[in-house]
């Protein structure tokens, strides 16, 4: 399917303004992409992979999209552009002293990829990250419909990464396939580790995927620059960031 094709079966529409989540003296909207396909409760683990869908899904991340769960969207509020999506070109990025510190202290991790399928151990495990790492975010008491609803749904080519040291879980990531990269949906990780850098060692996981899959970016979602907790985004060199129709890398005096 050609880029400018991907978009004819998709209908965009902006949500009410709600309080923003990341800067919460702030109201917030978002753009919403909807197709037939995405639509329909059919958009579930064991539905069949759709190509049409998964090009006009890569052409939508390509222009600064992402999803949560089946909800396909990107910020579009009506008097601030703080959120920035970003992506890292994986062929150039070269890691710092603290990321190739994390390679070495998470060496021993074993990772496991396979679908996208409930397991009890693995809701666990996100609900103490999200009680210790978010509390009072609204998500850390996720019943697992909510849980499933939000990473175990996807209407495009995605799959899970279990990490383990021996038997024990460490981490979970939550992965899309693009035509042109990986797009990291969302991790989570085993909190009681004080200093376990295990987010960066995700991440840079992906970025190896990347690469050997021959795939030329991964898709961090979105950086605001006043939000702390997205802070480790633009820590990964070079970076580039969606803006005005363009991407263009963020150096560290990017406004």
């Amino acid at each position: 399917m050609r880029q400018k094709d991907a978009f004819a079966p998709i209908h965009f529409y902006a949500t009410a303004p709600y309080m923003c989540s990341y800067l919460p003296e702030r109201s917030a909207r978002s753009q919403v992409a909807l197709t037939r396909i995405i639509e329909t409760p059919a958009a579930a683990p064991e539905a069949d992979f759709n190509a049409d869908l998964a090009a006009a899904y890569g052409a939508l991340v390509q222009h600064g999209f992402r999803r949560s769960g089946t909800y396909v969207y990107r910020p579009h509020c009506d008097e601030c552009r703080a959120c920035v999506p970003v992506r890292l070109p994986v062929a150039r990025f070269v890691p710092d002293r603290a990321q190739r510190r994390a390679l070495r202290q998470h060496a021993e991790l074993v990772a496991h990829n396979s679908p996208l399928v409930f397991d009890e151990e693995h809701f666990e495990l996100y609900r103490r990250y999200l009680r210790q790492r978010h509390p009072r975010g609204g998500m850390d008491d996720d019943s697992p419909e909510q849980y499933q609803q939000f990473l175990l749904q996807s209407p495009v080519e995605s799959f899970m990464v279990e990490f383990r040291d021996g038997a024990a879980l460490r981490m979970v990531s939550i992965v899309d396939r693009l035509e042109d990269g990986l797009s990291s949906v969302y991790t989570f990780y085993d909190p009681d580790l004080p200093r376990a850098s295990f987010g960066t060692y995700g991440i840079l996981w992906q970025i190896e995927a990347c690469r050997q899959l021959r795939l030329p970016y991964l898709y961090l979602g979105y950086w605001i620059a006043e939000a702390r907790k997205m802070a480790y985004k633009v820590r990964f060199r070079p970076i580039e960031g969606y803006r005005d129709g363009q991407w263009r890398e963020i150096t560290p005096d990017t406004p």
